[in-house]
């Protein structure tokens, strides 16, 4: 059962180590003082890495359930424990909480940080936090694609039809999906990096927002976020491409080649677009009658900011918590919206929502007029009983989990407003939480370390899709 698992997770600990060569040889371009320790951890993480794929190397023909959920599970811990070297070895976040934290935050794409000052950090350093909010959400991709249509979590069933199980023929399918969502991710990342620079960020600055744009990380190189630039052209560009970054990467591939845009992804994509625009409409009319903003301020600072959290980003360009005592609500129901699934984007997804209230709507007619004959339906497609469970259990899941981890935050001896807001912006991996604390201008630095390895974990489950860690977590899981 181990063999697959410790050379799959060997193989990704090598891209880690490889990954770090990059900032180690920009800092010997740039300062020279931070190169050595990315070479260190490179090598540790090489060495790592190699040793545990070569010495259980195998020809996989097919992975088991089990097999599936522990390379997901252990690939994630393992390259977020490696991932924290640079950050402890430069020295620049010598607390191990503080680099779980940060490392984790960077991974799982939810933008969160511990850094009070962020442009005191070396460039290297920023480039790293970077590169893992863009590994991260290349990962989280990867993950959606090839495990959670056998996972029957309620995420990828859209995938169902075209990996019906577990076979010989699922690493070939596999491998032609991955290779092209590849392409689509560089060729994005690359366009936004191109589309920041022309509309006023310098290069450094463009190559690391471009890379958190896309994964809907959010880490950014200043302290103010996007505020730092006030600029709407760089606004624009970057709520473009938090869009395109939130859409599932495998919609693109169906459009190059023509498929039938009758499908779960086509209806994803309408329906979170026309989610934005009412969330975006909404706000911007509130913030008018409110005078908070004029009609044009209302609509750019609005639709940024509600982009960044309903994509799980995390990218401010203002104070939104400035807005009036409606906005602490406004952002936590966008937080728990979502991207659409396939995506980098976390929370609860759009694809769910749409099951909910397709669900709900089938139960209130038929409270009417039970003899009617209603299946529960997405546009003209038909979702099965099985879906619609899942999903359900899968919103039990998420909202006992915001329900237990507040608890335990607030048992560190934090108010249960900075607790529920800490966990539902780490759960949801949108970054920001509500408040002056941990709020649109404030980090989780003063937090214990209790706190932090807590909301660490409420990172990687919701990142995971929750029900991924909880199964692993069973005794049933074990006994097979």
């Amino acid at each position: 059962m181990w063999q697959p698992v410790l050379m799959i997770n060997g193989y990704l600990i090598s891209v880690l180590g490889i990954a770090m060569l990059i900032p180690a040889v920009c800092d010997i371009y740039w300062t020279k003082s931070d190169w050595s320790a990315f070479l260190s951890s490179a090598i540790i993480c090489l060495f790592v890495g190699l040793s545990l794929f070569l010495a259980n190397r195998m020809t996989i023909k097919k992975i088991s359930l089990q097999q599936g959920y522990l390379i997901t599970v252990f690939g994630w811990l393992s390259l977020t424990f490696l991932g924290t070297l640079p950050f402890i070895i430069s020295g620049s976040i010598p607390e191990f909480a503080d680099a779980i934290f940060e490392t984790m935050s960077g991974l799982s794409t939810t933008g969160a940080t511990i850094l009070p000052n962020i442009e005191i950090m070396p460039k290297a350093i920023l480039l790293w936090r970077s590169m893992l909010n863009c590994l991260g959400g290349i990962g989280i991709v990867m993950f959606a694609v090839a495990m959670l249509p056998f996972l029957g979590i309620g995420g990828m069933q859209i995938f169902q039809r075209e990996n019906s199980d577990i076979d010989d023929k699922f690493m070939p399918k596999f491998n032609y999906i991955a290779k092209r969502i590849m392409i689509v991710y560089t060729l994005l990342v690359v366009s936004c990096i191109i589309s920041l620079f022309f509309a006023g960020m310098g290069w450094f600055d463009a190559v690391n927002h471009a890379m958190a744009a896309i994964a809907t990380g959010g880490l950014s190189t200043k302290n103010a976020s996007i505020a730092y630039f006030d600029s709407v052209q760089i606004e624009l560009v970057l709520s473009l491409f938090m869009i395109l970054g939130s859409l599932p990467m495998t919609f693109y591939i169906m459009v190059v080649q023509n498929q039938d845009l009758h499908s779960f992804r086509t209806q994803q994509v309408v329906t979170f677009l026309k989610v934005l625009a009412v969330y975006i409409i909404f706000t911007s009319a509130l913030l008018v009658f409110n005078g908070v903003y004029n009609v044009g301020d209302a609509l750019r600072y609005s639709s940024f900011n509600i982009i960044s959290i309903v994509t799980s980003t995390g990218f401010v360009s203002t104070d939104y918590m400035l807005w009036g005592a409606f906005s602490s609500t406004l952002f936590i129901i966008f937080a728990l919206t979502g991207g659409c699934t396939g995506s980098t984007s976390g929370s609860i997804k759009i694809f769910r929502w749409q099951v909910v209230f397709a669900f709900i709507r089938q139960t209130l007619t038929l409270a009417t007029d039970p003899n009617r004959v209603m299946p529960v339906k997405i546009g003209k497609l038909l979702v099965s009983n099985g879906v619609v469970a899942s999903v359900f259990v899968f919103l039990a899941c998420y909202l006992v989990s915001i329900g237990v981890l507040s608890v335990l935050v607030a048992l560190t001896g934090q108010p249960f407003d900075i607790a529920f807001s800490s966990v539902i912006a780490c759960l949801t991996n949108s970054g920001p939480g509500i408040g002056s604390v941990i709020g649109p201008v404030g980090n989780f630095s003063s937090l214990p370390d209790m706190a932090k390895y807590i909301l660490s974990f409420a990172m990687l489950l919701g990142r995971l899709e929750v029900i991924t860690i909880l199964v692993v977590c069973t005794k049933n899981f074990w006994r097979k």
